[in-house]
């Protein structure tokens, strides 16, 4: 891992849960109403700050069966119900990461096209992002139910490349865990992940990759004047 690397994209995809926006009071949040309305006990934030990264889909999945057992059917059961809370509590409290807008805004000043790439259902992407202002940065934005696949299926980075009209190894990417490291790696592409984001429990040094971020605003001590 070259932590001191620098680039010169011609696009700059981002990852959002962990990444852009800090989420987690607002999924945990649906999470115990929906275990709650279920008849189940609450998760801790911890816990479920380490379920994030491969969509609501697991997310629920994990809360429902990690120690102990659900079928199917009431897995299946949850996640509409989950849904439902989610909606109203999507963007509550959800922050941006400190330096977030300034980098937007600064790579947008350099003319850069930006991508989202999020494994989050488009259904509270994009109102999460207008809610947070920031839905304008975006060129494209890939959610989790864009595609069959998520990340870290490629296909995710791939596509958010063919919509900027660049190619994969012509941009970079910014993430917070393995999920948006293979994907990027298996589109070519290089990636830096910050250390502050989910990472579902994974320390992120421990993820191969071409730099890691302590802040949002290092992302452009990674890039290269033009």
């Amino acid at each position: 891992m070259s932590v001191g690397a620098r680039f010169s994209p011609r696009a700059v995809l981002f990852d959002l849960d962990g990444t852009l926006l800090d989420t987690i009071a607002d999924l945990a949040d649906a999470a115990n109403l929906t275990l709650g309305e279920l008849g189940r006990p609450p998760r801790s934030q911890a816990e479920i700050h380490s379920f994030v990264g491969k969509g609501l889909p697991n997310l629920v999945r994990r809360c429902m069966t990690e120690g102990t057992s659900a079928t199917e059917a009431e897995i299946d059961a949850a996640l509409d119900v989950f849904r439902r809370h989610y909606a109203v509590v999507n963007g509550v409290r959800t922050r941006a990461y400190p330096g977030v807008t300034e980098l937007l805004g600064a790579l947008r000043g350099r003319g850069l096209p930006l991508a989202l790439v999020t494994n989050k259902a488009e259904a509270f992407t994009l109102p999460l992002l207008e809610r947070m202002a920031i839905a304008h940065y975006f060129d494209t934005v890939v959610s989790g139910d864009t595609l069959p696949v998520k990340k870290p299926d490629p296909a995710t980075v791939h596509l958010a490349c063919e919509r900027l009209g660049v190619a994969p190894a012509e941009a970079l990417m910014i993430g917070d865990s393995a999920n948006d490291a293979l994907a990027a790696q298996g589109a070519g592409m290089p990636v830096l992940l910050v250390t502050y984001g989910y990472s579902e429990g994974v320390p992120v040094d421990t993820i191969e990759c071409d730099g890691l971020l302590s802040s949002a605003l290092d992302v452009l001590e990674h890039i290269a004047s033009a």
